[in-house]
């Protein structure tokens, strides 16, 4: 009987690992396929060839089925805002709590020094020393964008105090419960809603006030409900962003950093998005608050993100990081020498 002689080069190759499969990343847009964020997704689909990925995109308008489907294993990553992918990683997700990123400068906002804690807090979530916190299970933030400032938006344009709030109707979505415990903090009435009904809520008058960025001025034709009296308050609410989260046992190993740092790159041109967004807002639609209440807005919001963190909502860790951050901007602050956050 004849030995069975295996060549040496079929054995070699049987050893190696498999080739990783294709990965799908699953994109929320609020324009589907024909939107910026799906535009920049294809982009990193053919940066990620480079770091050993190959990934198919899939285009969503509502991010929840979009991250439900990342669940079920009909994603391998996705890309949403981080009220929905709080879900996977609570410490990045603490970008987009209330407030976290202002910087005040004599009573009045400092929007270029907001974006840049948040530009310095992605820098340190991108750094190879921060890798650990990105991993929370199966689940790896893989990058963060800034998506905009999430600002007041309302039907009437009196509504620009703290003490206007009492009693008007606010969309609340119902997976974001920080929302209607500020909302019930400042005497308003929460009204139940979702990413994908809130502004059609807003557009018929259902409600009074959203928050809401620029980038979905024109795709959710928000200009319906702010009529000829409401407004765009210049109040930064919070800054959105975008996170992107794979399941690492789907990826190559080392390709979470790779990509963190790749997105760290993408921070100039989500901001250019950002930018022409704003400037195509008609200058009427802008309403300004006093400084008096830009400082009181901003009390209230950050005594209301340490409130919803002690209640375990809020994820501490990430807060005091970027209280870091905010702080080495802007180190006069009061709440720089203060023992807030500092859990």
């Amino acid at each position: 009987m004849k030995k069975l002689i295996i060549p040496v080069f079929f054995i070699a190759a049987s050893a190696a690992p498999m080739a990783q499969a294709n990965q799908t990343l699953c994109v929320y847009d609020l324009l589907g396929g024909a939107g910026d964020m799906v535009n920049i997704a294809k982009d990193y689909a053919v940066a990620a060839q480079n770091m050993g990925a190959k990934m198919s995109i899939k285009a969503y308008t509502d991010e929840r089925v979009a991250t439900e489907d990342l669940k079920a294993g009909e994603c391998d990553a996705v890309m949403a805002t981080g009220f929905r992918t709080r879900q996977f990683n609570p410490t990045a997700a603490a970008l987009d709590s209330l407030g976290v990123s202002t910087i005040i400068r004599n009573g009045k906002v400092d929007m270029p020094a907001s974006y840049e804690t948040v530009r310095k807090t992605i820098q340190t979530f991108a750094s190879p020393a921060a890798s650990k916190l990105m991993v929370n299970g199966r689940y790896e933030v893989a990058g963060i964008i800034p998506f905009g400032t999430a600002y007041p938006v309302v039907n009437d344009r009196k509504i620009n105090t703290v003490e206007a709030l009492a009693g008007k109707r606010i969309a609340s979505f119902d997976y974001d419960k920080a929302q209607a415990i500020m909302i019930q903090k400042i005497g308003a009435q929460p009204v139940s809603a979702d990413i994908t009904n809130f502004a059609g809520k807003f557009n018929n008058g259902s409600v009074d006030f959203i928050a809401a960025p620029a980038m979905a001025y024109r795709p959710l034709e928000l200009y319906r409900g702010i009529g000829t009296k409401g407004a765009i308050n210049r109040f930064p609410i919070l800054i959105l962003t975008y996170q992107i989260i794979i399941n690492e046992t789907k990826f190559p190993e080392g390709f979470g950093l790779k990509s963190r740092q790749y997105w760290l790159g993408q921070f100039n041109r989500a901001m250019s998005l950002i930018n022409k967004a704003e400037k195509d807002i008609p200058a009427a639609t802008w309403g300004d608050l006093t400084s008096e209440n830009m400082v009181k807005y901003t009390i209230m919001l950050r005594d209301s993100r340490i409130a919803i963190a002690e209640q375990g909502i809020y994820d501490k860790p990430g807060l005091k990081i970027i209280k870091r951050v905010r702080c080495s901007i802007n180190s006069a602050d009061s709440e720089c020498s203060a023992n807030t956050e500092n859990w």
